[in-house]
């Protein structure tokens, strides 16, 4: 099992990290960790898992997590593959509200930051008309050094908060609260689901992940989720499909529903219109026209 805590570097002279990241693929295990964390995506391309929900990311989206959300860029299936090498580039913004800095938020002068970290543990996307105003104050922090980078800290936050008023949450989730073991085993069934969702998975394979019956595993996993297990293996297929329906070599609708997991035609349209609202050749459609 992959444990889902996850501890980051700590620069023990910074209250405030600055990381870039360039690899083969992000880090493809659901994971948490004390610090809030705002990644900007500078190049790759996948499927984020937060909590509960799934959202597409690609360059130049930017996202906040908040701390112990759990969460994975899953980058997509091109850029595990060693004969044509690709690589994925992020810098992210690692903070603990509940560490060093608290003592900060509880100044007056800085109630308003505090409210924002709090009513976003949940995280979000930066909208695409903020991407430059956000992307500058970022790079300042990084540049930054010493009291200097904790003042641009503060107005990144600042921003950020300004931000939020234009947004929804990642998820509505509340995984937050659960045990160390309870995380262990969330994180095990979700890699289980995410590494093999595009061949048939039956509902005995993935209970035994958990060391729980059928009909245990349904009642735990929607408890912890919000979703029953087929829900959300059907989802991270349609997401799937989604990335393969808009890419410039896509292959036939059925080849991609079959490709994604689905064993008939039929039952992928059904699922891609409850999930998306539009059909797999609409939602074709209305990409093309947005893009020309």
């Amino acid at each position: 099992m992959k444990t889902l805590q996850f501890t980051i570097p700590v620069a023990h002279d910074r209250t405030v990290i600055v990381q870039e990241d360039c690899m083969p693929h992000f880090y493809p295990h659901l994971h948490r960790h004390h610090e809030a964390q705002l990644m900007w995506i500078l190049e790759g391309k996948g499927t984020l898992i937060a909590d509960n929900s799934m959202h597409p990311f690609q360059e130049n989206d930017i996202f906040l997590l908040g701390a112990n959300q759990s969460h994975v860029f899953k980058s997509n299936a091109e850029y595990f593959d060693e004969a044509h090498p690709k690589q994925v580039r992020s810098i992210s913004v690692f903070f603990d509200p509940n560490g060093k800095l608290a003592s900060l938020f509880n100044l007056p002068e800085l109630y308003m930051l505090q409210s924002f970290v709090k009513d976003y543990e949940r995280g979000f996307k930066v909208p695409n008309e903020y991407f430059k105003e956000v992307s500058r104050r970022v790079l300042r922090l990084k540049e930054a050094s010493q009291m200097d980078q904790l003042m641009h800290f503060f107005y990144l936050l600042r921003t950020l908060c300004h931000v939020s008023k234009q947004v929804n949450a990642l998820s509505g989730g509340k995984n937050s609260s659960i045990s160390e073991n309870e995380g262990i085993r969330i994180g095990s069934i979700y890699n289980y689901i995410a590494q093999n969702f595009t061949k048939p998975i039956t509902l005995e394979e993935v209970a035994d992940q958990a060391n729980l019956t059928p009909q245990a595993f349904c009642r735990y996993f929607k408890k912890h989720t919000g979703n029953t297990f087929v829900a959300f293996l059907n989802e991270m297929r349609v997401h799937e499909a989604c990335k393969k329906l808009t890419h410039h070599k896509c292959e036939s609708i059925s080849g991609v529903a079959y490709n994604c997991g689905f064993n008939s035609i039929t039952n992928f349209n059904r699922v891609f219109k409850s999930v998306i609202g539009n059909s797999p050749k609409e939602y074709m459609v209305n990409f093309q026209r947005n893009v020309q």
